[in-house]
């Protein structure tokens, strides 16, 4: 999920920093942390922070550079204490708070790390076209579940998010990723200690399905056609 390149002009970058940097003291904005997406690194964000240096002048920026390109499709559960290891050490030497910044699958990277950090002092979660509640491909990729639900195939990323509402049980049971951070099955919980959640996303880009997993948004139905499963007025998984 390559980041978007074109789209991520001054106008919408500007938009994005009236709500990431809201929360700026007199004292200098809040650190803000980057994390990549599945295919990327930290190459692709670097327009991204010189627009933030444009708009609030002397805001510390840093790009996480751990699982970059291709070895962003470790498993994530070998990912995220890196990852945490990494946020960690900024936010110790920023006890005013620090803003994280997430696009594509980093944002499941983050999710999970605020879920598994005690006392973490992430002020903003900003999640930049994340599949949050999961990705299902439809009916083109109707038996992906039989790779993505078994040993094999938890040690690829995109099986770690794969949400296949026709095989619930499958899921909840061979998924090792997916269902504890968004709370299906008991785990360890801190996210609710960030003070703002900005989540950005739409049905065009043509990567994340349901579009709407960018919200949480994921109607599990199994007994109905895929299609149906992704329509309804329901907010965070129902």
């Amino acid at each position: 999920m390559r980041a978007p390149r074109a789209g991520w002009g001054p106008p919408a970058v500007l938009l994005l920093l009236l709500l990431l940097l809201a929360s700026g003291s007199a004292h200098g904005y809040k650190p803000v942390i980057i994390v990549h997406g599945i295919l990327d690194g930290p190459e692709q964000f670097k327009n991204l922070s010189g627009f933030i240096n444009e708009v609030h002048p002397g805001t510390e920026v840093q790009i996480i550079s751990l699982f970059n390109d291709c070895e962003s499709m470790k498993p994530l559960l070998i990912q995220v204490p890196e990852f945490r290891k990494a946020i960690e050490k900024i936010m110790n030497a920023r006890p005013e708070g620090v803003h994280v910044l997430c696009f594509s699958q980093g944002g499941l990277v983050c999710r999970a790390v605020l879920s598994t950090t005690p006392n973490h002092n992430v002020h903003t979660f900003i999640s930049l076209s994340s599949p949050l509640a999961g990705q299902y491909g439809g009916q083109m990729f109707k038996t992906a579940f039989l790779f993505c639900y078994n040993k094999v195939g938890q040690h690829f990323s995109f099986c770690d998010y794969w949400n296949d509402p026709h095989h619930r049980a499958r899921y909840l049971k061979g998924n090792t990723f997916l269902p504890p951070i968004n709370g299906e099955i008991p785990h360890q919980e801190n996210f609710l200690r960030i003070k703002k959640m900005v989540l950005i996303g739409g049905p065009d880009d043509g990567v994340i399905t349901p579009w709407q997993s960018r919200f949480y948004h994921f109607k599990k139905c199994p007994k109905l056609p895929a299609a149906s499963c992704f329509l309804g007025n329901e907010t965070g998984l129902s």
